[in-house]
C-alpha cells in the first residue's frame, strides 16, 4: 500500500456504540480508514464485528457516536444525518457490499449479465450494447465463462455466485467496499481462488475495504491493518503482520493459536 499518512481519511468512526437493551453489541469503537487501505475486523462469533460492519455501512443507526464518510466533493459527512435517498445513492455509486450469502447480494432469477448491468443502469448507463460489453468484461475478470452470461445465478455454484456478486459490486468503480465473511461457506480450494481474485482486484483498483472475518488467513491475505474485537470492544489493532505474528493481547494470542472457536 502506498503511504497514505498524508491523505485525508475516507471513513471515520468516533465513539461508535450499539445497544439492544442491556446488551452492548458494539462499544466505543473509533478508527480512521484511509484511501486504498483494507481493514480486517476479526473475532469469534458474537464479538460484535458484524454489528460494527452494519454501523459503518449505515444499515444500523448507532446508539452513540457517529460514522462519517468523505464524499467525492471532499466533504466529510455524518452518515446518520443523510437522507434515505442519499444513502441509496452511496450504495449505487461509491460503495459495494459483498454478503457472505451471495443470494442476498444478487437477483437470483435474472441473468448474470443483468445482475451486473443493473448497477450500471442505476448510475445512468442506457446503451444496451455498452452495458453488455461492460458486463462481459467483468465476468471475464472474475473468471466466469462468457457463455454463462445469460444464465441465472441460481444455476451457478457457490463460488461462481460469490464471484458474480463481486463483479456486480465493482462494475461501478466504488471507492469503498464492505465484505461480510466473503469466503464463508465455501470449500477450501474455492476459498483460495476467490481470495487470490479479491486480492488482485483490490490492489488493481486501489479500493478501500472493510472485511469482517473469523478466518485469520483471510485477514492476512487481504488486509493492511487488523482490528480484533471481543465483547463489542476493539481490544487490539495494528498492522496485519504485526498483530498476527506478535499479538499483544491474550485473547488475540488464543485466536492466532486457533484455540478459540470461530
Amino acid at each position: 500500500m502506498a503511504d497514505s499518512s498524508n491523505d485525508q481519511p475516507l471513513l471515520v468512526a468516533e465513539g461508535l456504540a450499539k445497544s439492544y437493551g442491556h446488551l452492548q453489541a458494539c462499544r466505543e469503537v473509533s478508527f480512521k480508514l484511509y484511501p486504498g487501505e483494507v481493514l480486517a475486523i476479526v473475532g469469534e462469533s458474537g464479538s460484535g464485528k458484524s454489528t460494527l460492519l452494519q454501523l459503518l455501512s449505515a444499515q444500523l443507526s448507532p446508539s452513540a457516536g457517529k460514522v462519517s464518510y468523505r464524499m467525492r466533493d471532499g466533504v466529510l459527512r455524518d452518515l446518520n444525518v443523510l437522507g434515505e435517498a442519499e444513502r441509496r445513492f452511496l450504495f449505487r455509486t461509491d460503495w459495494g457490499y459483498v454478503h457472505q450469502d451471495p443470494a442476498m447480494g444478487l437477483r437470483m432469477a435474472v441473468s448474470a449479465g443483468a445482475n451486473v448491468g443493473e448497477r450500471l443502469m442505476a448510475i445512468g448507463w442506457n446503451n444496451y450494447g455498452e452495458i453488455r460489453d461492460a458486463a462481459s468484461s467483468w465476468l471475464q475478470r472474475v473468471e466466469i465463462a462468457l457463455q454463462r452470461i445469460d444464465d441465472a445465478p441460481k444455476t451457478y455454484s457457490g463460488g461462481m455466485r460469490q464471484r458474480l456478486q463481486i463483479a456486480r459490486n465493482l462494475v461501478t468503480a466504488p471507492r469503498l467496499v464492505f465484505m461480510d465473511e466473503p469466503t464463508g461457506g465455501l470449500d477450501v480450494s474455492v476459498q483460495a481462488r476467490l481470495l487470490d481474485l479479491m486480492r488482485g482486484l483490490v490492489g488493481e483498483l486501489g479500493l478501500s475495504a472493510v472485511v469482517v472475518t473469523h478466518d485469520l488467513a483471510v485477514a492476512r491475505l487481504l488486509s493492511h491493518r487488523v482490528m480484533v474485537m471481543k465483547d463489542g470492544r476493539v481490544i487490539e489493532t495494528g498492522l496485519t503482520d504485526q498483530v498476527l505474528d506478535d499479538p499483544r493481547e491474550p485473547y488475540t494470542q488464543l485466536l492466532v493459536s486457533s484455540i478459540l472457536p470461530a
